[in-house]
């Protein structure tokens, strides 16, 4: 049975509901994967999506910070949550469709404004968590698996407005990129979008900093699809829905897509 999945930095779920209330009615997504929930996981407001014929739900949360959930229309079990890195955050929740498809919803610490590890705890952290993935997935080879979210890198010289202007940023730096990509090796993760999107400039954030975000179009691309190298092929379908940034109060993250055909 075919399945849309969509990924989205909500950056505050209880603030934004009625965004994913919309999102959900206009775009009806199998599967949604919402990162930086900002609240426990009994404060999320699941009786807004729950009519809408969301009522399978697997998430991990913490007040104020970080948090990710999976709503589903399909039923979905909880298999795992991780604490890479040992940093007590809630980062990672992992939930298997009655299919058999694992689906892994990773919300990646951003790193601070620092590149560098002695200077910005922050950063040490996100590439620990980044190599305690990478271990994971070394051990435990994925199959039949998604893995989604707000990886807070951008790879590629097109995921970035403007590559040499960002080499010393954060979440384009070259060591984040070689790590993301050594994860992502790891696992011989796939990466959706850009196997169904090859060319071209792409993004799914704009800061709130820009007050003309969408003219000045200074984005990249830090939200994630993959798949394992079993399911990759029956992946396809990927968007972007670069609109939704221009929503009214909205996060400033893009809700990615894709579909699957396990």
């Amino acid at each position: 049975m075919s399945f849309t999945l969509a990924t989205w930095n909500i950056n505050s779920v209880r603030l934004r509901a009625p965004l994913v209330e919309r999102l959900l009615r206009e775009e009806a997504p199998d599967v949604l994967c919402l990162q930086e929930c900002k609240c426990p996981v009994e404060k999320l407001p699941l009786e807004v999506f729950a009519p809408l014929g969301y009522t399978h739900v697997v998430a991990r949360g913490q007040k104020g910070y970080n948090g990710v959930a999976i709503l589903s229309r399909l039923p979905i079990a909880e298999e795992r949550a991780e604490d890479w890195a040992g940093l007590g955050h809630a980062r990672h929740i992992a939930g298997r469709l009655a299919n058999g498809v694992l689906i892994h919803n990773v919300y990646v610490p951003a790193g601070g404004d620092i590149p560098d590890r002695t200077q910005n705890e922050k950063f040490g952290q996100k590439l620990d968590f980044l190599a305690a993935m990478e271990a994971d997935f070394r051990t435990h080879r994925p199959e039949r698996a998604i893995l989604v979210g707000d990886l807070n890198i951008a790879p590629r010289e097109d995921d970035v407005w403007n590559h040499r202007a960002l080499l010393k940023v954060v979440s384009h730096t070259p060591i984040e990129v070689e790590t993301f990509e050594r994860t992502r090796g790891a696992g011989g993760w796939v990466d959706v979008t850009r196997a169904d999107i090859p060319e071209g400039q792409l993004y799914s954030w704009w800061s709130y900093r820009s007050p003309n975000w969408d003219g000045a179009d200074k984005g990249r691309r830090l939200d994630h699809i993959w798949a394992s190298p079993d399911l990759a092929p029956r992946a396809g379908g990927s968007r972007i829905l670069r609109d939704v940034r221009g929503w009214e109060q909205p996060s400033d993250h893009a809700p990615v897509f894709a579909r699957f055909d396990p």
